[in-house]
């Protein structure tokens, strides 16, 4: 059976579907969409999530970072690809500032969800655990990100590998169970020491994603142009061009998924130490 009609087949897959892999050892991939013509390639190749993230600012609109994404950005985005998608979950980000307060996250957490979003995904640690514990109970789930920050790039001084110290990896252990606690059902683990990584993703009991951050969390998530190479700008150390060694791009999309489940990606020249 050919991998589009087993998409047809295939449940949607939600966040049980994944805590179930997490606890049977199963790896499972994301990638970034923008439009219905990828999420549908990536929702037949089996791709289990699917991210309308404001890496659409770098990648889409041509922008230095992501501060200038607007919620309506990425609720037109979210539709898009929300159409073309059968299976994989749909998470959508909360851009800058647009989860400043409790009451601002759960307007805009309305229009992304409204927009088809399954679950909205926010920046920060410990001063977010209020926001995340009310948009859970009003029925939204809440995927977290901590480690490095996009929207925080000014305040961190730039792109740079977190969790160095001491001090700082057990800072991030802290914040990991901290959203853990506060409602999020998913956490987004980005450019961090593989040691931190697996720390945090055997401390919690929900799915982690890494990106930059080594083989051993439950899932991995790339953006797009990334995986295909070609993206504008500079390619990260932790992302690897698939399109290569593949004849197409389902076939890249395919090996990704495959080298994601079978442990092969991230290797090591993908992680830091």
């Amino acid at each position: 059976m050919s991998k589009v009609n087993e998409a047809a087949l295939r449940k949607r897959i939600s966040v049980s579907t994944l805590n179930k892999m997490k606890q049977q050892g199963q790896k499972f991939s994301s990638l970034t969409a923008y439009d219905a013509s990828f999420a549908k390639l990536f929702d037949d190749q089996g791709v289990h999530v699917l991210l309308i993230g404001d890496s659409l600012g770098n990648v889409v609109q041509g922008l230095d970072d992501t501060l200038g994404v607007t919620v309506q950005d990425i609720a037109y985005h979210t539709r898009c690809v929300r159409v073309a998608t059968a299976s994989a979950l749909v998470v959508a980000d909360l851009p800058f500032m647009s989860y400043a307060t409790p009451e601002q996250a759960c307007e805009n957490a309305a229009v992304l969800m409204r927009a088809g979003a399954q679950m909205v995904k926010l920046e920060g640690g410990e001063w977010v655990c209020d926001t995340i514990r009310t948009l859970v109970e009003r029925s939204v789930p809440v995927c977290a990100h901590i480690g490095l920050m996009p929207q925080s790039v000014h305040v961190m001084g730039g792109y740079k590998v977190q969790g160095k110290s001491q001090e700082d990896a057990e800072r991030i252990l802290r914040e990991a169970k901290a959203v853990e606690a506060a409602g999020a059902q998913l956490l987004v683990i980005e450019c961090v020491s593989q040691k931190v990584a697996k720390a945090v993703t055997e401390a919690l009991s929900i799915p982690v994603i890494g990106i930059g951050a080594g083989p051993d969390t439950d899932g991995q998530v790339l953006v797009m142009h990334d995986m295909f190479g070609i993206s504008a700008g500079h390619i990260p150390k932790f992302s690897k061009n698939f399109l290569i060694e593949a004849a197409d791009m389902q076939s890249a999309v395919s090996r990704f998924v495959s080298d994601v489940a079978e442990g092969r990606f991230p290797a090591a020249e993908h992680s830091f130490d």
